[in-house]
């Protein structure tokens, strides 16, 4: 099945391809210039999420051509960041744009461990959760969201070159390796992003999502 993904994140998109496998053809908004990015004004995961969903399934791309067509075609679009305890939750939201809204995912990690190191070291939790919502969309409606956390803690220094984002700060619970030092496969078991394509997975075969044969 076609399955638009409403995001320009290169990254983002192979992770989805590598989760969702060979049930679904994927593409991105990177191949249509047609299809404008929306403005991300909601206040939580979910409303960015159901935003971008709903904007891009109003006008679709016919995959194999690359023309621009009549709204109809599913389109899944993903908000997800990192909500840090000691930080009462941020960066959660403002994630991709915490050191500014063109920062580099460096300069969006050096932000962060600044911020916790002005806090100091005594009694500042460092635990925190990766998080993500899916908003399913088609003709301008939405279809269903989905889910999936992680929960974790932020070291001192950046480690491990794999991922992206702030990977190479987040060891999630249970594991002694950032999300950036563990290997691929491994992280597309447990993350975030994995439980809500899971969660989106169960509810597409089990024909759970009115409107959308399985």
């Amino acid at each position: 099945m076609e399955l638009l993904l409403a995001t320009r994140n290169a990254h983002k998109t192979r992770e989805f391809a590598q989760l969702l496998g060979n049930e679904f053809k994927v593409a991105d908004l990177n191949s249509f210039s047609q299809i404008q990015a929306v403005e991300e004004t909601g206040s939580t995961f979910a409303e960015n999420a159901i935003l971008k969903a709903i904007s891009a399934s109003e006008i679709i791309v016919d995959l194999a051509t690359g023309r621009v067509r009549p709204a109809g075609g599913l389109v899944l679009a993903d908000d997800s960041g990192l909500e840090v305890d000691a930080l009462d939750g941020a960066p959660g939201i403002y994630s991709a744009r915490y050191a500014g809204d063109s920062a580099t995912d460096k300069e969006n990690v050096a932000k962060l461990l600044k911020d916790l190191a002005q806090l100091g070291t005594e009694g500042v939790k460092r635990s925190a959760r990766f998080r993500c919502v899916l908003a399913l969309a088609r003709h301008g409606e939405l279809l269903g969201t989905f889910d999936g956390v992680i929960e974790g803690a932020i070291v001192d220094v950046a480690r491990g070159s794999s991922g992206f984002g702030y990977d190479p700060i987040f060891v999630p619970s249970g594991f002694g390796r950032t999300f950036a030092e563990l290997p691929r496969e491994m992280k597309n078991q447990i993350s975030h992003r994995a439980k809500a394509i899971g969660a989106f997975c169960a509810a597409f075969r089990a024909g759970n999502i009115e409107g959308v044969p399985n």
